[in-house]
């Protein structure tokens, strides 16, 4: 009994350690949900984590939305205050798997990879199909990730007054731009 106790353990184990993940607390995500003609509504934050396992292709990030800097400081307040209301709503989630991953593909070329999974954010939970996100390792060794999705306020109840609907897109285009280093 003792010899098969100590067999799972080794094999526990080496299972966990042999997951190869790669992490970034610094990664950039930017959002703009500008209307032509009217003053810009653009901001990034530069303090994603994120996190990519090379054995499955899941992949997550985290990121603060207080963490967005807009070029106005009032419209940052604005965003914080009445549209993502982030004392409430603190983060937003990033979670799923990339689709046929395969971490022997994983080299200096540019690969195009599907994601599927979900986002959370302002208490609201949508489901994420066929995004495109674009991976290759660098010559360091590290991983770059980098993609686009647009997304609709209304999936999130993020109300727009009518005062600034004009001003405001309904459609806000989101870059991620991420370089994760072995763990």
């Amino acid at each position: 009994m003792k010899k098969v106790i100590t067999v799972l353990i080794i094999l526990l184990v080496n299972l966990t350690f042999s997951q190869e993940k790669y992490i970034t607390k610094t990664g950039t995500v930017i959002f703009e949900a500008s209307v032509p003609s009217f003053e810009e509504v653009k901001a990034k934050n530069e303090a994603t984590t994120a996190i990519l396992n090379t054995t499955n292709g899941e992949f997550a990030a985290l990121v603060l939305i207080k963490g967005f800097r807009f070029k106005n400081a009032l419209m940052e307040e604005h965003f914080n205050e009445n549209y993502a209301e982030s004392d409430d709503y603190p983060k937003a989630t990033f979670k799923g798997k990339l689709v046929d991953f395969s971490k022997d593909d994983l080299n200096e070329n540019e690969k195009v990879y599907k994601y599927e999974g979900i986002l959370s954010f302002h208490g609201k939970t949508k489901e994420l199909k066929d995004v495109e996100l674009n991976l290759s390792k660098n010559e360091d060794g590290s991983v770059s990730i980098n993609g686009d999705l647009n997304l609709n306020v209304d999936d999130f109840d993020i109300e727009i007054p009518k005062v600034v609907s004009k001003k405001l897109s309904k459609e806000v285009k989101v870059k991620l731009d991420l370089n994760l280093k072995k763990k």
